[in-house]
């Protein structure tokens, strides 16, 4: 988008709560996301009572999960994002994104004490994070293992991409607010892809290209405070960092909270066990009960 342009769109625009917005500056060869999550963000967070520290993983955890999720076309199947511990504080986190809609629930040792500022191992111990994409239209699963390890999400799968996917990658996330006044998360993230993506020759995967190091330094300035402004739209965030270059925009899919769970779904997967096994989950009142833990909810099935 011209300079002009991008002057003329930004004079009509209000800043919106949920929203994602695909970029990418082809001359530079890079492709990008921007995510803001905030009524989806607070009514996952408000399902369980998670100290902050915790709330905040979580927020930043779903705000990573939708930036990679936007990156694929709606009709592409759901992205995951699943941390198992060894030892550490935390038991299980997962999040996942499928045309918009996120969820995540995160599960911890309530005895444990939970400050700020701990790193990923004090946190998850000796744990992992996998990456898995299913993709239902072509019944494919992927799944790529990430090293929990640095002080953010964020940086683990920055490692994933440079050392997995040879792709170089830049990801912020931004998390501001508290449980008594609500949350709001923002993301960033900034990809070098090779030229025979974009139709021209192709390029080594080599993080400091030029043209990477150029985008890369300007995307790195990105502040915590800009990305959970409520006052900033995301063209404008992308103005400030990119005016020199010519961006092209697009909407993505607007995020919502997203668990899936209802009555039809569950009875269906608890009529495919054998009706031994189904007595045996039964209770004295002859209901079947499934806590759905996105949600917080308990369902009491017949079946």
């Amino acid at each position: 988008m011209s300079r002009k342009a991008m002057n003329v769109m930004l004079e009509g625009l209000a800043p919106t709560a949920d929203r994602a917005l695909g970029f990418s500056v082809s001359a530079r060869n890079v492709r990008g996301q921007m995510v803001r999550l905030d009524t989806a963000l607070n009514a996952v967070l408000a399902a369980h009572a998670y100290p902050a520290p915790l709330a905040r993983l979580l927020a930043e955890a779903l705000t990573v999960t939708a930036l990679l999720g936007a990156t694929l076309r709606q009709d592409e199947g759901q992205l995951t994002l699943q941390a198992q511990s060894k030892g550490g504080a935390i038991d299980l986190m997962v999040c996942d994104y499928r045309a918009g809609a996120v969820r995540g629930y995160l599960s911890f040792d309530s005895t444990a004490e939970i400050a700020e500022g701990l790193s990923l191992q004090q946190l998850f111990g000796d744990g992992h994070l996998a990456i898995t994409l299913d993709q239902t239209a072509a019944s494919e699963r992927y799944q790529g293992i990430v090293p929990l390890e640095g002080h953010s999400i964020a940086e683990a799968i920055e490692g994933y991409f440079a050392n997995s996917e040879q792709l170089p990658t830049l990801i912020r996330v931004g998390v501001a607010g508290s449980s008594e006044t609500g949350w709001i998360a923002g993301g960033l993230l900034v990809q070098h892809l090779a030229r025979r993506e974009l139709g021209g020759e192709r390029l080594d995967a080599v993080e400091l290209h030029p043209d990477w190091q150029h985008v890369m330094t300007l995307a790195a300035t990105t502040t915590d405070a800009e990305l959970t402004d409520p006052t900033l739209t995301e063209e404008g965030l992308l103005w400030r960092l990119f005016h020199e270059e010519e961006v092209r925009i697009v909407d993505g899919a607007t995020p919502g909270r997203g668990c899936r769970c209802n009555l039809a779904h569950i009875r269906g997967v608890l009529e495919s066990f054998p009706e031994a096994e189904r007595a045996d989950m039964r209770g004295d009142d002859g209901r079947i009960s499934v806590d759905c833990k996105f949600c917080s909810r308990v369902f009491a099935i017949e079946a």
